[in-house]
């Protein structure tokens, strides 16, 4: 009987991360490229991670609404998906497939409410105030903007983090610097997002997460790319730090959004409202590579 129940959890398992897979096929080839170069004891679970954060991520950026759901019923969607998540990591389970998932993540690397609640209360900050008249534009100082990337993407990376060090003996000043590394990543990738989706973010969203101004200049994009090339050079100097078979798909996740910086350096901020800054996909799979072979060599010597 106990062998049976094993089997039907094992396989109910499997089921919930091939669920996780197809959410990052089918909503984002560059982390999905980045994942393949992740050692295999690392490479399941942050697609869980990633499958999680997605899921959360669309339903609070027009799935629901366009589902039909109220204000109300949109809130009540988000505090039942919190719920079963926190649900989940306690007890090992859930019907729902994309939880389960990163619920056996959690648990196996000790991603804990420290984590996940200021993901979750960045999430509620994108459903915004509910008035009688069209819903209020959301707009970020610096202080709002800072705690909104936070919990929306340095806790994430803060939870990658917690994937590749697991079972890892590492030095407090080691683990400070690699933590300090790890938030600085999300950082840059929420700041580049941010400028590659004003279109969508401020049209159709009503959002404005970097600054309180109706409209960005140019000199408030040189800005962010200079904010974003620092926090991409924190995060580059701590890879070395990382576990080896991790460094190869953080060096290529940052090679993709350095060169993203580089095209939005060279992109007006009207364009930028026009249309979404891309990078080839030849271009990725060649910053794959040299990340592969920059790893590869960093571990010879």
């Amino acid at each position: 009987m106990s062998v049976a129940m094993d089997t039907s959890f094992t396989h109910f398992t499997r089921t919930a991360e091939r669920a996780a897979n197809q959410v990052i096929a089918a909503y984002s080839t560059s982390f999905g490229l980045a994942c393949r170069l992740l050692g295999s004891r690392h490479r399941q679970h942050v697609r869980n991670i990633y499958a999680l954060v997605r899921v959360a991520d669309e339903l609070v950026d027009g799935v629901t609404a366009e589902a039909g759901l109220s204000y109300q019923e949109q809130s009540d969607a988000l505090d039942h998906f919190i719920d079963e998540t926190h649900r989940a990591i306690k007890i090992g389970y859930s019907s729902d497939l994309i939880i389960h998932a990163f619920a056996q993540t959690a648990r196996e690397a000790g991603i804990d409410a420290v984590l996940i609640n200021p993901f979750f209360d960045s999430m509620r900050t994108d459903l915004g105030e509910h008035t009688a008249a069209p819903a209020v534009p959301l707009r970020f100082d610096a202080d709002a903007h800072q705690g909104y990337v936070h919990g929306s993407a340095e806790v994430v990376g803060l939870m990658c983090l917690q994937v590749f060090m697991r079972g890892q003996d590492t030095d407090d000043d080691d683990r400070s610097a690699l933590q300090h590394g790890a938030s600085q990543l999300g950082a840059a990738f929420q700041n580049i997002n941010f400028l590659r989706d004003l279109a969508d973010d401020t049209a159709r969203l009503g959002r404005n997460y970097l600054g309180t101004a109706d409209h960005l200049e140019d000199r408030d994009r040189m800005e962010w790319v200079r904010t974003i090339r620092g926090q991409l050079a924190d995060a580059n100097a701590v890879i070395p730090l990382l576990p080896r078979d991790a460094r190869a798909a953080v060096r290529s996740a940052l090679a993709l959004f350095a060169a993203l910086t580089d095209r939005i350096e060279q992109t007006t901020v009207d364009e930028l409202y026009r249309s979404r800054v891309r990078v080839p996909d030849t271009v990725k799979a060649g910053l794959a590579a040299r990340a592969i072979a920059s790893t590869w060599m960093e571990l010879r010597r």
